[in-house]
């Protein structure tokens, strides 16, 4: 008798998609081709997990590759995307909040006085080097191997990201005039560039680099590096680009550039100033701006740029982020992560590194330390391989290469646990407080609610949908319904929202870290 071979949703919906999109994707890393493995399709995500078709749940380092600074639906981004939505989704017209925007960037972010928003992170490359161009009257520029700027033309030259996954030297499609227009050299090198200055430095337009990498894993630049190359770009007036499409507002409120006290003439920036919304923006000393269209001569133009749902959703998380001391908090969580997966690494004498910065991190499968492009692919990526897997099949949705940055979510804290199984190496995520609550509500057959005020989203710790009551007349309604055995779950710091109760008599029943178990009578 034959077995029937039942596929899941996700299956069905791959099997759709490799029909009609290249691959399956529409951003080929999503491929998972480099872990052996099929797509994954998302349907949901909250806080800091997502859902596949299955509705399987996955605690999510990838952050959507670097947007959700907060994590998933943020009850702050919610609210200012569905604000805006209420007077429409785009005009091609100017819009008060991109202003805002903009005022919100040229004061937190020293080097830049006037900004242009676009679309992508590749639009703002593009168009950063476009004005370089223009700006010094050169042509040539120089990158660093494996740092990803986009895909456009100039720029696909030993790129990280993809193209390092899928083992790319440089994509097809691209006109050897313009690669020969490129320098890519070692990161973390100051000679060959000093080298290159002295024999082509009238004719270079810009130096642009990622100032932490991140598209090759997490890579970190020697101070002496970038000191280096804002003296050369001065030496030989040109223009130092700091692509911060990936740090920009995360590693810092200022961003890498004030991580390490070094001020670029231009900054690419994206992902998290759109809040999840597809977003970039270019930006610099007013100068060098002042060269765009309509006032200049260099010409940049974008049908939905400044779109108002992204700048709304993007000047909301960066508004919090701006509260309660976020990136130390942020930093803070991140270390404590980081030294307990370096403290078992070094115990079991794991032959891996890694590499971090506030708010992203990098698990290398290599023993030496990685500090540039060619060390990164000296990993073991079959290792990584079926490190990925495992995890997977644990319930953790990790980056699906090992050339990809972790991102760690701003208000989600974690303890991970690297535990030793044969070379099969793996987390183990510790239970989290709710897990005791929840067993009692569903031991008493009982429903649960959850109370807070001005609390991010924290019912991914629940692992069960529980309504969320932020209001008296919701208090009401739930207190006033069907369901028998009522229970209600309290953060610490909220108690006093239990006056909502109007006299209704409760009992306390437990109290898990800060969150508290009240049944209601």
């Amino acid at each position: 008798m034959s077995e029937t071979l039942t596929l899941s949703h996700n299956d069905i919906l791959c099997a759709r998609a490799k029909k009609v999109i290249p691959g399956g994707v529409n951003s080929p890393v999503r491929a998972c081709l480099s872990v052996d493995s099929d797509p994954i399709y998302l349907k949901s995500a909250d806080g800091a997990y997502v859902y596949d078709m299955d509705s399987n749940p996955y605690l999510d380092y990838v952050g959507a590759f670097g947007p959700h600074v907060l994590g998933h639906r943020h009850p702050k981004t919610l609210e200012a995307l569905e604000q805006s939505l209420r007077f429409g989704t785009s005009f091609g017209a100017c819009t008060k909040t991109e202003v805002e925007m903009a005022e919100f960037i040229v004061k937190n972010v020293k080097s830049i006085e006037m900004i242009r928003m676009v679309n992508s992170g590749t639009e703002a490359t593009m168009s950063s080097i476009r004005l370089a161009r223009a700006f010094t009257g050169r042509n040539k520029i120089i990158k660093f191997e494996g740092c990803y700027h986009g895909h456009c033309d100039s720029l696909m030259v030993k790129a990280g990201s993809g193209l390092t996954t899928f083992g790319i030297a440089t994509s097809q499609g691209i006109p050897q005039v313009l690669t020969e227009l490129t320098f890519s050299l070692p990161f973390n090198e100051l000679k060959p560039v000093t080298q290159v200055m002295k024999d082509h430095g009238n004719d270079i337009a810009c130096i642009i680099l990622e100032p932490i990498m991140g598209n090759s894993g997490v890579i970190l630049p020697e101070i002496q590096f970038l000191q280096g190359l804002r003296a050369l770009a001065d030496e030989y007036k040109c223009l130092l680009i700091f692509d911060e499409v990936m740090t920009g507002f995360r590693v810092s409120l200022g961003g890498a550039q004030e991580l390490y006290n070094i001020e670029p003439d231009l900054t690419c920036l994206g992902k998290i100033i759109g809040g999840g919304l597809p977003v970039g923006a270019y930006g610099g000393k007013k100068k060098i701006m002042e060269m765009l269209s309509p006032i200049g001569a260099v010409y940049q133009a974008g049908t939905l740029s400044g779109n108002p749902l992204a700048m709304a959703a993007g000047l909301a998380q960066l508004k919090v982020m701006t509260q309660d001391n976020a990136y130390d908090v942020l930093k803070g969580k991140t270390e404590k992560l980081v030294n307990g997966i370096k403290e078992i690494i070094k115990t079991n004498n794991y032959p891996l590194t890694i590499n971090h910065t506030t708010g992203m991190f990098s698990l290398f499968f290599h023993k030496n330390e990685i500090h540039s492009y060619e060390d990164a692919l000296k990993c073991d990526t079959k290792k990584f391989t079926q490190f990925w897997k495992k995890i997977k099949e644990l319930g953790l949705f990790w980056p699906p290469s090992q050339f990809e940055a972790c991102f760690i979510l701003s208000f989600i804290m974690l303890e991970a646990f690297l535990l030793p199984n044969s070379f099969t190496t793996y987390f183990n995520i510790r239970q989290t407080p709710f897990n005791n609550i929840t067993n009692i509500i569903k031991a008493n057959h009982g429903s649960a609610a959850l109370i807070y005020a001005e609390q991010p989203s924290i019912q991914y710790e629940l692992k069960t949908a529980v309504p969320s009551i932020k209001s008296q007349v919701e208090m009401q309604a739930y207190i006033n319904g069907n369901n028998t055995n009522k229970y209600l779950i309290v953060p610490q710091e909220v108690v006093n929202l239990l006056k909502w109760l109007n006299g209704r008599p409760y009992t306390f029943i437990t109290k898990q870290d800060k969150w508290i178990l009240y049944n209601i009578q």
